[in-house]
């Protein structure tokens, strides 16, 4: 079989303007709701695309880690590719695939750090191994080895 001949026929549901929210992220509220209830596996990994110095896109997998009326929360260590990518260029599109529901979920928007404690809240909360990890280790960077 071809790749192009690869195809599957989206029949779940229909989305029509007069069933979503005036509010997007009461949308989002009604949406993440039902991909809770599925049991999604890792139904908070959103690809994140941002753009590089020199123009190109960039994209890679993140979590969410909350979200209100104000925007998307997601951590990222401020030195790596994507870090560096979002102070040189805010603008950023998160992308959820909700295989199980036939759902996607497009958000674009300007992207700005939490605060300082915030941020520390997050890091402590995270495993000491990861914390370790993420503090050791030169994000995007070649390493010679695991030793390193």
């Amino acid at each position: 079989m071809s790749i192009a001949a690869i195809r599957r026929d989206y029949m779940r549901e229909s989305l029509s303007e007069n069933q979503v929210e005036q509010n997007p992220f009461r949308q989002f509220d009604r949406w993440w709701e039902e991909a809770m209830k599925a049991e999604i596996d890792e139904v908070n990994a959103m690809t994140l695309s941002t753009v590089t110095a020199e123009g190109k896109p960039a994209a890679r997998i993140v979590l969410l880690k909350g979200y209100d009326d104000y925007g998307f929360v997601f951590f990222t260590n401020y030195d790596s590719s994507k870090g560096m990518e979002l102070l040189q260029n805010p603008n950023a599109c998160l992308l959820f695939f909700w295989k199980e529901l036939e759902r996607q979920v497009r958000i674009e928007g300007t992207c700005e750090k939490v605060s300082e404690s915030e941020s520390d809240a997050y890091f402590y909360s995270r495993p000491e191994g990861s914390r370790i990890g993420a503090w050791a280790s030169p994000q995007s960077r070649v390493i010679a080895s695991r030793d390193i």
